[in-house]
C-alpha cells in the first residue's frame, strides 16, 4: 500500500518580527504609555509617541551608517529612550545589545569588543562611568548621549563622534519603511554575567523574541494584558528585563520604568505615582521595599497586586510576608539569559489552596509547553519526574539558545539540550524545585546538602536579613557548609541560637558548624549572592569564622 502523501500547509508564511510588536503597540494600543521616574516625579509618553520616536531613531542610526546586522549597544537604565532603542534597532534589521552597567570594566570592554558594537547609546547620568570605558571599546564609532550629562565626554582622538539623543532625532520622520526580515535573523544579544571566565554572548532571533513575548503573556505565566501596568524593576541590561518591553507592545500593557531610582524610598514613591499592578525584580529589591514599607507605613504601594521574583531563590518568609502584610502575591520564576529568560513560573493549579497551594508556589514553577525539560543523573541517565529524584536540569525549546556567540562551549550543551547548571527535582505535573547550583551544592561525606534550603530556613528567623551558605573544605567530610548571616538593624542572635533554630528543619548532620557574621552578603552584577567571592574570602582568611562543635 503506498505511503500517504504529505500535503503542504495552506498557511501564510508571515515572519515573526519585532517590527510587528512595534506596529501593534503604536497602533492598536496607541494610548498605552511608558512612565519613567525622574528626580522630581515622573514623565510619560504614549505608545504612539514611542513608535514615532523609534522611527526617528532608526533614521538617525541609518544616517550614522548602521546597517542590517550591526550591533547597537546601550548603556542605560530602564527608561523611555531605552524602550525606543529596544524597538527601533531590531526593527530596522540591526541588533540591540544592552550592556550590563554593573559588570567590571574589563568585562565590559571585552563584551563590547567581542560583540563588535559600533554605536552606544548612553544615559547622561552614566557618562562618567562610560567615559572611562570608551578608550577600550575599539569598534565603537558613535556615542549617543541621552539626557543631560553629568560630565563632558571627549571624542577619543577623533575615532568616536558624540551625539545628543534629542538633537539627533529632531526633525527626523516619524515613520520608517521597516524591512521584511528573516525571522531567524539576529535581533538582540545579551551576555552572561561571567562569574567564571569571560562572559558569553546569547543572540536572540526575531522569532524567539516574538514567541517568548507570547509565552510569558499567557495566563499561567505572567498573565499580561492591556489592562495591566508593568513595573519593570529588573534592568533592561539583565536578560532584557525578562521580556517585559516586548510583551508590553505585544499586549498593550503600559510600562512603569524606574530609571536609576531603585533604592527603596524613591522606588516606593515611584510606585505610588505610577500605580503599577504587576512587577518584576530580584529578591533583594523586594526585601528592601518591604523593609521600607514596614518603617514607613504611610507608604502607598497598594496598586501592586502581584510581582514576579527571580534571578535567585526567594525566601519563603519574604513571599509570605508580602502576602500577609501587604496583600501582594510574589510569584517565583526560574530562568536564565540563555532561556530568553523565562523558563518556568509558579502559579498554583486551579483548586489548590492553603498549604497545598504554597507547595506549588514555593517551587520555581511549572514549565510552559514550549520549554522541554529533563533531569540528568550523575551517571548520565535521564531521571523520572517524581518529585524525589535529584539531577541537573537540561532544557530545550524555541526561545532557548543552542550555542554562544563566537564561543564554542560543548560542555554547556548535551545532545541539543542546554545544561543549566541547576540541580533539583521535577514533580509529575511539571513543577521544578531547585535545590542548588551544580557548582554550589555541598558534598559532605558522600551526601548532598542544599545550600538554598539552609538559606531559606535561616532567612525565616526574624533577626536575619540575609543568609548565604557555601561549601568549604573539611578534613573529615570533604566539604561542610559555612553559614554567613546579616542581621537586621537592632537585632541580636547568637550562632548557637541559629543552630538550634535549624534543628528539626533539616537533618542534624546538615546543620553548619562554621558561622560568620557579615555587614552585607557580596552580590553579583545581577543581584545574586556571590558565593565565589565568599569562598575566596574564607580561603584567604578574611572572614571571622565561629566554629561550634
Amino acid at each position: 500500500m503506498p505511503s500517504p502523501q504529505v500535503i503542504p500547509s495552506t498557511m501564510q508564511a508571515v515572519p515573526l518580527l519585532v517590527r510587528r510588536l512595534l506596529e501593534n503597540g503604536m497602533t492598536l494600543h496607541s494610548g498605552s504609555e511608558v512612565v519613567t521616574a525622574t528626580g522630581g516625579g515622573t514623565r510619560s509618553a504614549d505608545y504612539a509617541t514611542v513608535g514615532r520616536n523609534a522611527a526617528a531613531l532608526a533614521h538617525a542610526l541609518a544616517g550614522l551608517g548602521v546597517r542590517p546586522g550591526d550591533r547597537v549597544a546601550t548603556f542605560m537604565w530602564n527608561n523611555q529612550e531605552h524602550l525606543e532603542a529596544y524597538l527601533a534597532v531590531p526593527a530596522m534589521g540591526a541588533v540591540i545589545h544592552p550592556l550590563n552597567i554593573r559588570l567590571f570594566p574589563e568585562q565590559l570592554t571585552y563584551i563590547a569588543d567581542h560583540a563588535e558594537d559600533t554605536v552606544v547609546i548612553v544615559d547622561g547620568s552614566l557618562l562618567p562611568v562610560f567615559a572611562a570605558l570608551l578608550p577600550g571599546m575599539r569598534t565603537v564609532r558613535h556615542v549617543i548621549v541621552n539626557g543631560e550629562a553629568d560630565s563632558p565626554l571627549l571624542p577619543d582622538g577623533g575615532r568616536v563622534t558624540v551625539h545628543d539623543y534629542g538633537r539627533l532625532l529632531a526633525d527626523r520622520p516619524g515613520t520608517y519603511d521597516w524591512p521584511d526580515l528573516d525571522e531567524n535573523q539576529a535581533a538582540a544579544m545579551c551576555y552572561t554575567s561571567g562569574t567564571t571566565g569571560n562572559p558569553k554572548g546569547v543572540v536572540y532571533s526575531h522569532r524567539s523574541l516574538y514567541l517568548h513575548s507570547l509565552g510569558i503573556s499567557l495566563p499561567d505565566l505572567m498573565n499580561i494584558s492591556a489592562a495591566d501596568r508593568l513595573l519593570a524593576i529588573v534592568p533592561q541590561f539583565h536578560a532584557q528585563a525578562w521580556g517585559l518591553p516586548y510583551a508590553a507592545f505585544l499586549t498593550g500593557a503600559s510600562l512603569a520604568m524606574p530609571d536609576r531610582f531603585l533604592a527603596p524610598a524613591p522606588l516606593a514613591r515611584f510606585i505610588a505615582a505610577s500605580r503599577p499592578n504587576k512587577g518584576a525584580g530580584v529578591p533583594t529589591v523586594w526585601q528592601g521595599l518591604a523593609d521600607h514599607v514596614r518603617q514607613h507605613p504611610e507608604t502607598d504601594i497598594s496598586s501592586l497586586r502581584e510581582a514576579v521574583v527571580g534571578g535567585s531563590s526567594c525566601p519563603p518568609s519574604l513571599m509570605r510576608a508580602y502576602e500577609d502584610e501587604l496583600g501582594i502575591r510574589l510569584l517565583h520564576a526560574w530562568g536564565m539569559t540563555e532561556v530568553s529568560p523565562l523558563g518556568a513560573l509558579a502559579r498554583a493549579p486551579e483548586g489548590a489552596d492553603g498549604e497545598g497551594a504554597w507547595r506549588y508556589r514555593l517551587s520555581q514553577g511549572r514549565f510552559p509547553a514550549p520549554v522541554e525539560a529533563r533531569l540528568m543523573g550523575q551517571d548520565g541517565a535521564v531521571l523520572p519526574w517524581d518529585g524525589r529524584s535529584v539531577g541537573e536540569l537540561e532544557v530545550r525549546g524555541p526561545w532557548i539558545t543552542g550555542s554562544y556567540h563566537l564561543d564554542d562551549d560543548p560542555e554547556k550543551f548535551h545532545d541539543g539540550w542546554l545544561r543549566t547548571g541547576d540541580v533539583g527535582t521535577i514533580s509529575a505535573d511539571g513543577f521544578l524545585t531547585l535545590t542548588d547550583r551544580v557548582k554550589d551544592v555541598i558534598k559532605s561525606g558522600g551526601e548532598w546538602i542544599s545550600s538554598v534550603e539552609l538559606e531559606n530556613h535561616l532567612m525565616a528567623h526574624p533577626a536575619v536579613a540575609e543568609a548565604c551558605v557555601v561549601a568549604v573544605p573539611d578534613d573529615k567530610w570533604g566539604e561542610r557548609p559555612l553559614a554567613t548571616v546579616v542581621l537586621r538593624d537592632g537585632s541580636g542572635v547568637t550562632h548557637d541560637e541559629l543552630r538550634r533554630f535549624l534543628a528539626g528543619k533539616v537533618a542534624a548532620w546538615q546543620v553548619p558548624e562554621r558561622w560568620a557574621l557579615l555587614g552585607a552578603v557580596p552580590k553579583t552584577s545581577v543581584g545574586k549572592f556571590d558565593k565565589k567571592t565568599l569562598r575566596k574570602q574564607y580561603a584567604d582568611g578574611e572572614l571571622a569564622v565561629d566554629v561550634i562543635s
